[in-house]
């Protein structure tokens, strides 16, 4: 497998500097953008295997340039941004964003979010996602992928795992808490609306009618659960 090309896209030359030699001693390959419009840019010459995006950029922000991305890859995308608002993360979670880091920030953390981004995106799935289709739902273990009715699922890396933990124990309730446990196992911070945001998009694709769901149900008060086979 070729070494991982990460495109780090952040317009203070000082902080990609310093984002860029941590990726780079860890055996990352990088490259840099210091506007939005050259991130896409750089995003087709190079098809990285993962893109730290800042929301505040010249010529495109950060989220203009997730929708962008989103419209034809689901490599994984790790936010930063100065500004530690909560409507910030729901934002750039929901525009199909994989995690997302405030500034000021420890170099150390952020590498261990990209590797654990990146694990994510390419480990091998668990033996219980040997699960038969479900409402004519099915994985591919393989593949790492979700069809219905032989269609493919395009699917985000949070998204994929998200519905991975859902779809591999029909009829349990996983808590909120539990699902963040498992989308974040580093211990990253984030707010539990984060996982309502994530499963939002993913009846969206499923096709799901969240006030009659055929897949993900919401469980009031507790969290949520997938189906259980007919």
């Amino acid at each position: 497998m070729r070494t991982p090309t990460i495109l780090v896209a952040e317009d203070d030359p000082k902080t990609a500097g310093l984002i860029e030699t941590y990726l780079r001693n860890e055996g990352y390959l990088t490259v840099w953008a210091d506007n939005g419009r050259r991130a896409v840019e750089l995003f087709t010459q190079h098809q990285p295997r993962l893109v730290i995006l800042d929301v505040m950029m010249p010529q495109a922000d950060g989220f203009e340039v997730c929708s962008e991305l989103r419209r034809e890859s689901n490599v994984p995308i790790l936010f930063l941004s100065a500004r530690d608002h909560e409507v910030d993360k729901v934002l750039g979670l929901g525009l199909g964003g994989d995690d997302f880091v405030s500034k000021p920030f420890s170099p150390r953390e952020l590498v261990a979010r990209v590797k654990a981004l990146l694990r994510r995106a390419g480990a091998s799935s668990p033996p219980e996602s040997q699960t038969p289709s479900i409402h004519g739902l099915s994985h591919s273990p393989e593949k790492r992928r979700f069809s219905i009715g032989g269609e493919w699922l395009e699917l985000t890396v949070i998204e994929y795992s998200l519905l991975l933990a859902l779809y591999s124990s029909p009829g349990r309730v996983f808590l909120r808490g539990e699902l963040l446990d498992r989308l974040y196992p580093g211990g990253e911070s984030v707010v539990d609306r984060v996982v309502d945001v994530h499963i939002g998009k993913l009846r969206q694709k499923l096709g799901d009618d969240p006030n009659r769901p055929t897949f993900i149900h919401t469980v009031r008060g507790a969290g949520y659960r997938f189906a259980d086979p007919v």
